[in-house]
């Protein structure tokens, strides 16, 4: 019996589900209930009635799971599955960043751990950072950690300072200025894609910013037949296969080779095999954390719900 069909096997005798971010190894999805981007999968998390969560992302992930469904069993399949984002910031780093603007409120990116969540006001995804900033109503926010998620939101956001902690993605700042350029220039048809983690200059240049679910969405309805792709590879890799399954004839190039999260790529197959099996490396977060932080995370979902 292949890899996949002892996971399938072992997913309906344990009642579980695997949940799989946009940026994993493409052979996950076989054995994914779910694939998506941070926000649809915090909310399929939320929802489900499986006994066991394996979560197929990066820690934070693995704990913002946690946080929505407390009384299930969420396991990371690697736990070498860390984000180099997520590190950039720590509590006492958190605290004197907010004791330098008193009475602001801090919008945690989802990309942080639980107890910078618990923390933090009220919690954001790329998809819907922008809503998330206007429900609060004030003319200034902290954003954590994430600066260019964070000036990306102010530039489309009237009359609101964001004050933005110095984290970033390092894969997506491996994107610069002269890679959108050069790629103008070779693939002059295509409509250049990007995430909002990318540097500012590569968003001013780009033909569509979104999330990661955003620009799946967006290339898959648009007529344009060749797109640039200016996130991570998992991303690229999945269009191009499901241009191919469902004969699109669409093509998708990734703007360069290295725009590969390390971190991302850890969990393989075997992993799942094996933390299904043994049931091991489960997520747990001591209660005084998980309160505040699950409030964080359900006061973004539930002004996103409200919009829907």
């Amino acid at each position: 019996m292949d890899i996949i069909n002892k996971i399938n096997k072992l997913k309906k005798e344990k009642n579980a589900i695997i949940l799989t971010h946009c940026y994993q190894n493409i052979e996950i999805d076989e054995v994914s209930d779910f694939v998506g981007d941070s926000l649809y999968l915090s909310k399929m998390a939320s929802k489900t009635d499986a006994d066991i969560i394996v979560f197929a992302g990066v820690y934070f992930m693995a704990q913002s799971a946690k946080l929505l469904s407390p009384q299930k069993k969420v396991l990371l399949p690697n736990l070498a599955s860390g984000c180099l984002m997520a590190d950039m910031i720590n509590i006492d780093e958190l605290k004197a960043f907010k004791a330098n603007y008193p009475n602001i409120p801090v919008v945690c990116y989802i990309n942080s751990t639980a107890e910078i969540k618990a923390h933090s006001d009220i919690c954001a995804t790329s998809s819907n950072a922008i809503e998330v900033v206007q429900s609060l109503g004030v003319d200034k926010v902290l954003f954590v950690p994430d600066t260019y998620l964070g000036k990306y939101v102010e530039s489309k956001l009237k009359n609101v300072e964001v004050i933005t902690y110095n984290g970033f993605c390092p894969t997506h700042l491996r994107i610069r200025k002269e890679d959108v350029l050069s790629a103008r220039e070779k693939y002059p048809d295509a409509l250049i894609l990007a995430h909002p983690e990318c540097h500012g200059e590569v968003i001013k240049l780009a033909d569509f910013v979104g999330s990661t679910k955003e620009i799946m969405d967006y290339s898959k309805k648009t007529k344009s037949k060749r797109f640039v792709i200016a996130t991570e590879k998992g991303v690229c890799d999945r269009l191009n296969r499901d241009s191919k399954n469902e004969n699109w004839s669409k093509e998708f190039i990734l703007i360069k080779d290295n725009i590969v999260c390390p971190n991302m790529k850890h969990n393989s197959l075997e992993d799942i095999y094996n933390v299904l099996l043994n049931e091991n490396n489960e997520i747990d977060i001591k209660e005084e954390i998980a309160s505040p932080a699950r409030k964080c995370i359900e006061k973004m979902l539930y002004i996103k719900s409200s919009k829907i």
